[in-house]
């Protein structure tokens, strides 16, 4: 079976396959559950996919941070299970951060720091409500990361 091999910004008629491909990928309702208090509270300020057939392989969200202004978190990105391990998410991740980088985006993310140092996050230094260990921020310098109220207990 031949995989995605681009992604695009996701539509609406997306929504119920990106809900599927978190509960799966995450095993359980939590990301999407945030994924759906972000768009209700119009914070996300892009979604990005890679389609394969009527479904969705892999996901990635930005959405905008309280603080610093014009801060962005990435959160969640996420990759189908059968589609793990082959480096769908890595190149979601370059392919968007390459973007961020082009606007000029300060990114945070929470995650892996082996990951997401390929794609140019620096980890420490960032005050955040998560260990500090595995925050990290592309295109800015440390500082105190405010997230908005959908992110309460993630």
């Amino acid at each position: 079976m031949s995989g995605p091999d681009s992604f695009r910004s996701a539509r609406q008629a997306d929504f119920d396959g990106i809900d599927a491909l978190l509960c799966a990928a995450f095993a359980g309702r939590g990301e999407a559950d945030l994924v759906q208090r972000l768009r209700a509270q119009g914070l996300i300020e892009t979604e990005v996919v890679m389609p394969l057939g009527a479904g969705v392989a892999a996901y990635l969200a930005l959405s905008r941070l309280v603080a610093p202004e014009g801060w962005l978190a990435l959160a969640p990105l996420a990759v189908a299970p059968e589609w793990q391990g082959k480096r769908l998410g890595s190149r979601l991740l370059s392919g968007v951060m390459k973007l961020a980088a082009i606007k000029a985006q300060s990114v945070v993310v929470v995650g892996k720091p082996t990951f997401y140092q390929r794609a140019g996050f620096v980890f420490g230094g960032m005050q955040t409500p998560y260990p500090a260990e595995v925050v990290g921020v592309f295109g800015g310098a440390g500082c105190a990361a405010v997230y908005p109220a959908a992110f309460d207990g993630i």
